[in-house]
């Protein structure tokens, strides 16, 4: 990535709260939101081009206005986490607001594209700047969110939410919600639905994802990001390489995790007999189980750990590797509904090394690539950085309107190295395999 430097002006921050008056009450939490694991911050960021027909209009006054619109649908983001006995999480909906940043960028749009369209994005800290006081799980507010205008007219919305409120699910959910309102709509079209009472524990306990338990280890070396980019047309040639009936039924996110796990793997050099895990995120709201109501916006996503003999990853195929992914996103739900009747956390039985663990995120079919706040979709939509060893999937439009999809991950330098050429190996393996 070319280095880009340049300037923001930011204005004070302001607390928007809701446009109209809201309840003053106190909600509870799920058990997932109160896991420790949830108290943390997620941010994300959407670019947009100058787009036609606004009429002149300030993207930051249009969605400032358009967020205390929605925040009077979604008062709970307006008011404050507190923490009671047995560190349940509660929220007082105080109306106090989100925090909102007004800004102007001394660069434009096809800069930041020059430099690379992709995480991590340089100057990232201006175009969502951390507010003294505002990055805590508690008393804090719970939503940042900056809009910074470039010189083409294009402009950058970033936000930052805690994760105990949402998951990417239902920040999106909110998200869609100020753009239906920022591009003149009457009201929303889904309306948010709290029952955070559904997602509870037969007893006290806290259930957590499963995840098999780690050995100690020295602390990974200096890391680096980059982001890695795949086209539709890479999936269809990966996909043509495997056997029946997986060319048929694999997803691309099936086929992706697994390409990037076996990369990753041989990257590391992570020695013979040692554990390989994978650990995939699963979405659960569809669970009959629960039959969460359409317009939730809790977390409602859990992870399932895959494990497999680095060796016998790096030796065997792709189709295997395929057939793992998809046999534990299939376990995912099923562990956690049992953790949840039990009461209990379900564990794996074997150990590995935590620096070999590499966790994946689907974000592509969030809703972020078409938020509209009435200056057309974004060119770019998703979670802004990303840390070890988590890898986000984003999806990204191409200049020629192709789905590509952008993968950022975080390794030691050599290990990077050996990562990029693995995939371009394996891809052109892949393609003679055809």
């Amino acid at each position: 990535m070319a280095t880009l430097a340049y300037e923001v002006r930011r204005h004070d921050p302001e607390l928007v709260g809701p446009a109209s008056e809201t309840p003053r009450e106190t909600k509870s939490m799920s058990d997932l939101d109160s896991m420790d694991v949830m108290r943390s911050q997620a941010s994300s960021a959407l670019f947009y081009r100058s787009g036609e027909g606004e009429d002149g209009a300030d993207p930051a006054g249009v969605i400032q206005r358009a967020l205390g619109e929605a925040l009077v649908h979604y008062y709970p983001l307006a008011g404050r986490l507190r923490e009671i006995e047995g560190r349940k999480l509660v929220v007082d909906c105080t109306g106090e607001g989100v925090l909102f940043v007004e800004a102007d960028a001394d660069v434009k749009l096809a800069d930041l594209e020059a430099a690379g369209l992709r995480p991590p994005f340089p100057c990232m800290d201006q175009l969502l700047f951390d507010v003294e006081g505002s990055n805590g799980i508690l008393n804090c507010p719970l939503l940042l969110v900056q809009v910074t205008r470039l010189l083409c007219g294009g402009f950058v919305v970033a936000l930052r939410c805690n994760h105990a409120m949402c998951d990417a699910i239902g920040i999106a959910q909110f998200i869609n919600a100020v753009c239906e309102l920022a591009r003149g709509l009457p009201t929303i079209t889904v309306k948010p639905v709290w029952c955070r009472e559904l997602i509870l524990t037969r007893d006290p306990v806290v259930p957590r994802p499963s995840v098999p338990r780690t050995k100690p280890d020295v602390l990974p070396p200096p890391m680096v990001e980059r982001s890695f980019t795949f086209r539709a047309s890479d999936v269809v040639t990966m996909k043509k390489s495997l056997p029946l009936p997986l060319c048929d039924t694999a997803t691309s996110f099936e086929i992706l995790a697994a390409f990037l796990w076996r990369a990753r793997t041989t990257a590391l050099d992570i020695p013979p007999g040692d554990i390989a895990p994978l650990v995939i995120g699963v979405n659960f709201r569809g669970d009959a189980r629960l039959s969460l109501p359409v317009g939730y916006y809790g977390n409602a996503v859990t992870t399932s750990t895959v494990l497999a003999d680095a060796a016998v990853l790096r030796s065997g195929s792709l189709g295997e590797a395929v057939a793992l992914v998809r046999q534990g996103k299939a376990a995912g739900a099923t562990e956690y509904f049992r953790s949840m009747a039990n009461g209990t956390e379900v564990r794996g039985s074997r150990t590995f090394n935590p620096a070999n663990l590499f966790a994946v995120s689907d974000t592509r079919n969030i809703g972020f690539h078409r938020m509209d706040f009435g200056w057309g979709e974004p060119v770019f939509a998703g979670p802004i950085t990303t840390f070890f060893p988590m890898c986000y999937f984003i999806r990204v439009k191409d200049r020629d309107g192709e789905d590509t999809f952008v993968m950022p991950l975080m390794l030691p330098q050599p290990a990077m190295d050996r990562f990029a050429a693995e995939v371009k190996r394996s891809l052109l393996a892949d393609a003679k395999h055809m």
